[in-house]
C-alpha cells in the first residue's frame, strides 16, 4: 500500500541519509505494522535496508524487481555484449521517431495496424521501454 512520498532531491543518496529517511518513515508507521521495505539495487539503498533490518528485528528489505530487471536489460542492449540488440533497438527507435514525426504515417498506423493505441516510446531512463518499442 502506498502512503506516502518524500521529496529527496536536495538530499544526497548516501546510506546514513537514506537509513534516516527509511528509518522515520518506520517510526511514523509503527514497525508493528511494516513487513517488509522493497528497495533500489544500490549500495547505499541496500546498506541502508541491512542497517533497518538490524534495528528492527522483525523488518525485512528486498530489491525492487522491476529496477533488477531493468539493470538486466541495460546489460542486454550494451553494444559491447550484444550489438545486434543494439542495432534493433537503434533501428526501432528511427521507425518509432519517423512515425511520430509524419502525422499522415502516424494516423494510418492508429488506423489500420495499432486500432487506436500509442507505440511504446523510448525513454532516456528505462531500458524496458527499448525492448517494448520493438
Amino acid at each position: 500500500m502506498f502512503l506516502k512520498s518524500i521529496d529527496t532531491s536536495g538530499l544526497t543518496k548516501d546510506a546514513k541519509t537514506l537509513f534516516n529517511i527509511f528509518d522515520s518513515v518506520v517510526q511514523e508507521i509503527g514497525v508493528e505494522y511494516i513487513v517488509q521495505l522493497i528497495i533500489d539495487n544500490v549500495s547505499a539503498y541496500k546498506k541502508a535496508g541491512k542497517k533497518l533490518q538490524q534495528k528492527y528485528g522483525t523488518l525485512f528489505w528486498s530489491h525492487c524487481a522491476a529496477h533488477c530487471i531493468d539493470l538486466m536489460l541495460e546489460n542486454i542492449a550494451n553494444p559491447k555484449w550484444f550489438p545486434l540488440v543494439d542495432e534493433a533497438i537503434k533501428k526501432a527507435k528511427k521507425i518509432t521517431k519517423f512515425i511520430y514525426n509524419h502525422g499522415v504515417v502516424l494516423d494510418l498506423m492508429r488506423q489500420d495496424f495499432t486500432n487506436g493505441r500509442e507505440l511504446c516510446r523510448p525513454a532516456i531512463t528505462r531500458f524496458a521501454t527499448n525492448f517494448l518499442s520493438l
